[in-house]
């Protein structure tokens, strides 16, 4: 190497070095403006669901922990927003509330989905959320109280005559949506109650014989809500639902082994493939996308923290996170699908 080629090399080096050194200051910059920014302030997390649920579990535990790894370290105060099975809290975060960062929703899988299958009263677009996560990728049961004459497989279910008497909630809750998927897609034999405001409040139906089950009850739910129920067989878990089969409860069927056609499967792939996004956190659209980032760096920081697990254990969840990436490709996924399968999911909701 020349003299010359050795002073030209030493340059580049050097010039290499300030440019990091610059892109640090940049990197350190950048994280102070955003720490400034949440210092002494609170962030709301809205969940779209009542006290007492699994929705409301998961978000008050996250609540106790993400203000610690946003920088500034704000107070994030959880409180329940329920309604229209938390399509009302998902319409009012999207169009309503400040987009600056401080206000964060969790809300149903289901009701993310109602745009795309032409509901006209969620006014919102999924994939232009502010996506943080999901704290979990979960498997939902429908489960049958053991009351005398009641059934205990779905295979009775298909069979009939008699039908199952489930409780559900708004029509973008999987309490009411799973259930008529199973009468409508794979012919169970299966009458829908609705109304019910969460998965409680159906518990307490079930108990005093008004339904006969329920649907859309979560792993992590039956865990920390249902587990004393499930162990002692008064709720007879009957069929799950979720991309992939679990063995949690035992050998419970798999609502793909009743599928009959290529088309059904799809139909089951829009309701069910959904269930990656077990408890999804976003905020509204636009946020600046500093807040943004961080926002989801300490999110999965969260997901991984030491505390935060063993209290998600103690308390019987699963914690299983999808990162913000996973749910928008998920998303920009079912916007593909072609109207036909639209179009048979809609009627998969008629009562």
């Amino acid at each position: 190497m020349t003299r010359i080629e050795a002073i030209s090399r030493r340059a580049r080096l050097l010039g290499l070095a300030a440019f990091l050194a610059a892109a640090g200051i940049g990197c350190a910059a950048h994280a102070g403006v955003v720490s400034d920014f949440y210092s002494h302030k609170t962030v709301s997390l809205l969940i779209g669901f009542p006290p007492g649920g699994g929705y409301d579990t998961n978000g008050r535990l996250l609540a106790r922990y993400l203000g610690r790894f946003i920088p500034g370290q704000p107070s994030v105060v959880a409180s329940n927003a329920p309604g229209a099975g938390s399509m009302t809290d998902a319409n009012r975060i999207f169009n309503d509330l400040p987009k600056d960062g401080t206000v964060l929703g969790m809300f149903a899988s289901s009701a993310i989905m109602e745009p795309l299958l032409g509901n006209k009263a969620a006014l919102f677009d999924p994939t232009k959320f502010s996506w943080i996560g999901s704290m979990s990728q979960e498997t939902a049961y429908c489960g049958v109280w053991q009351a005398p004459g009641a059934v205990t497989s779905f295979a009775e279910m298909l069979k009939g005559p008699k039908d199952t008497i489930f409780g559900g909630g708004a029509p973008a809750a999987v309490t009411y949506q799973h259930p008529l998927i199973l009468k409508n897609v794979l012919g169970a034999h299966i009458r829908l109650i609705p109304g019910y405001a969460g998965t409680r409040a159906i518990d307490l139906a079930m108990q005093r014989g008004e339904v006969n089950g329920i649907c859309g009850l979560y792993t992590s739910s039956i865990r920390a809500d249902f587990k004393d129920d499930v162990q002692s067989g008064r709720l007879k878990l009957v069929i799950q639902m979720g991309p992939k089969k679990s063995h949690a409860f035992g050998d419970i069927p798999s609502v793909y082994d009743y599928a009959k056609s290529d088309e059904q499967r799809a139909v089951l792939d829009l309701y069910f493939k959904q269930l990656v996004l077990g408890r999804p956190v976003a905020g509204p659209p636009g946020l600046p996308p500093d807040r943004l980032a961080a926002l989801r760096q300490a999110f999965m920081a969260t997901m991984k923290d030491k505390d935060f697990l063993a209290e998600a254990s103690k308390v019987g969840l699963d914690i299983d996170p999808a990162t913000a990436d996973e749910v928008e490709k998920l998303l920009q996924h079912f916007a593909g699908f072609p109207p036909a399968i639209f179009a048979k999911a809609r009627q998969a909701m008629s009562r």
